[in-house]
């Protein structure tokens, strides 16, 4: 049995160490130098950074899990700790939110009893669409916006702009106006509606980089499994229904099952030539996408936050994450979610802008050494109302071809954890084939 898989970002890398785990020979290829794809790190200033900020959570349980197969020590990897919201406007309006450590659903009821910044109408609407998510069922019969489904639940304008919309940037990256209500109350109760860890923010004490493509890599290769980078998959090779391989530049490569892991646009390219998959082309031409701007600001090595992150309201950047503890003293990055007029500013005149909001924020800072943006124009695929029937399933039409990644029905947005789900989803529907043959 030989799988080979297209793309080595988390989802192709899930993909492969799930086979791998059952030795089962894979042949991963990926068409960039590196493996991670949109979550990897790059060079400059003859220093590492991650190319994004990715948010990861207690509720991540493949992700955990996964680093568990490979090897790595989830508490030397990540930091965990409890959620906690610092929203901060320079109108010296603040909403804090402290979950303590309570059983859950206690933790909720607590976090937002003792919240600074709310009046007690406030309180009661929050916790009041808190219970209707964890407890009554709560999901509008046809998919519409987050706004229009918070306006229907009747939450306070602060909240919205203080909470309920900040959140749904950081998980969602679309706009609140046009974001899925179904697949955001689907993350709530991920995160809010088992155990109380399931809702602690999990922050990476390396590179992204470091904490999961090598090691995959390592351990994929370990398990005598190949990864090549910087090779690109010419073609499918479909006949009567069923795929033989792939073939590249140099080779034709024969494959039993083949794992398209690649991204939408790419994987769109692969299979535009075959009538099978016409309806998959179909949905992935119909997928829009938001963008990931983050600024890079490096201050003196002793210079802290005072917390992992604190959220920025009324400006241009959304959340401020101090990477001290991964690695990078004195390190910030700003982070602007989803679409804006940021996107039409040079990266000079955005940095500008991201120094100048930091300064009245935290005016006893000095000037930044030096400086880096970074933009993810396709960043994540648009998670708008009715998303969900336009993601194609892991299963194709062409026997022994599957689809991997964070655009399909997975049911979350383009998350970490979707992609690693996708991936190993189609390992395992390979895995029980072969068990069902062997039977």
């Amino acid at each position: 049995m030989h799988v080979v898989i297209i793309g080595a970002g988390w989802a192709g890398l899930a993909a492969a160490i799930e086979l791998s785990a059952q030795r089962i020979a894979v042949t991963v290829i990926e068409a960039g130098k590196q493996a991670g794809g949109r979550a990897r790190c790059v060079a400059a200033h003859g220093r590492s950074f991650d190319n994004g900020q990715h948010l990861t959570l207690g509720a991540y349980r493949e992700m955990r899990r996964l680093l568990r197969v490979i090897g790595v020590d989830e508490q030397q990897a990540f930091q965990r700790r409890r959620l906690h919201l610092d929203m901060r406007s320079p109108h010296h309006e603040r909403l804090r939110l402290d979950f303590p450590a309570l059983p859950a659903p206690w933790h909720i009821v607590s976090g937002f009893m003792i919240a600074e910044g709310l009046v007690w109408s406030e309180r009661y609407r929050a916790l009041a669409l808190c219970a209707a998510l964890l407890f009554s069922g709560c999901k509008p019969d046809l998919d519409i916006s987050v706004a229009e489904w918070l306006r229907g639940r009747k939450q306070p304008t602060l909240l919205i702009k203080a909470l309920w919309e900040p959140l749904c940037l950081a998980v969602m990256n679309t706009p609140l106006n046009r974001a899925s209500a179904r697949v955001f109350i689907h993350v709530l109760r991920e995160v809010f509606g088992g155990a109380r860890a399931d809702s602690d923010l999990l922050f990476p004490r390396a590179d992204l980089g470091a904490v999961f493509p090598e090691p995959a890599i390592r351990y994929i290769q370990r398990q005598g499994g190949t990864v090549r980078l910087g090779e690109r998959v010419a073609g499918l090779d479909i006949r009567d229904g069923r795929i033989h391989g792939v073939t590249t530049r140099h080779s034709a490569i024969d494959a039993d099952h083949v794992i398209v892991a690649a991204a939408p646009t790419e994987c769109l390219r692969l299979i535009q030539a075959h009538p099978l998959l016409s309806e998959i082309g179909r949905q992935l031409a119909e997928l829009r996408y938001e963008p990931i701007c983050t600024v890079y600001l490096q201050y003196p090595p002793d210079l802290r936050l005072g917390s992992e992150m604190i959220g920025l309201l009324d400006g241009t950047g959304q959340w401020i994450i101090d990477l001290s503890d991964a690695g990078h003293p004195g390190r910030m990055a700003v982070v602007i979610s989803g679409p804006g007029p940021h996107m039409a500013w040079d990266n000079e005149d955005l940095t500008a802008r991201i120094r100048d909001e930091l300064r009245r924020q935290f005016p006893q800072w000095s000037a930044p050494s030096h400086t880096l943006v970074i933009r993810e124009k396709r960043a994540t695929f648009s998670c708008r109302a009715g998303i969900n029937a336009h993601r194609p399933p892991a299963q194709t039409p062409v026997e022994a071809c599957w689809l991997a990644g964070d655009y399909t029905a997975t049911g979350l947005p383009a998350t970490l954890e979707g992609a690693l789900r996708s991936g190993v989803g189609c390992a395992r529907h390979i895995i029980s084939g072969l068990a069902a043959q062997g039977a």
